[in-house]
């Protein structure tokens, strides 16, 4: 693994972070979209924070995505089982606060999504060459 700055993956970063912000806000009433979509697509947003500054292969780094977003998860569920609370509104939003599997499914969901999109992308970039 390489320290780099990708263009292509931060802007597409930027664009998902946009999406994100949509999910999370006008979702609201649709919790289907905000709970599990949401958490869907979290793992692709963190898989292009990691792409867009390391240099590494697909897969490392979308373990690294499904493994942040597992480690959220424990942390609502350590966070729950000791009583400890997020005081601060905004984090509560971005890390959540009650545990659940449907969101390790998710993250779970959002990893084989990043490898398929990957997968898709080299088959595409490999039929232009050709």
């Amino acid at each position: 693994m390489i320290l780099t700055f990708n263009k292509r993956a931060f802007a597409a970063l930027l664009a998902v972070t946009a999406l994100e912000a949509l999910i999370a806000t006008l979702g609201a009433p649709y919790p289907l979209l905000r709970g599990f979509v949401g958490d869907v697509v979290a793992v692709g947003w963190a898989y292009l924070v990691y792409r867009s500054f390391i240099r590494a292969g697909v897969l490392p780094l979308a373990l690294a995505a499904l493994f942040t977003g597992y480690a959220v998860e424990l942390g609502q569920f350590l966070a729950r089982h000791f009583g400890w609370r997020v005081e601060q509104p905004v984090l509560r939003i971005i890390l959540g606060s009650v545990p659940d599997w449907w969101d390790m499914l998710a993250y779970t969901l959002g990893f084989g999504l990043v490898l398929a999109l990957a997968a898709w992308n080299r088959r595409r970039a490999a039929l232009r060459a050709a």
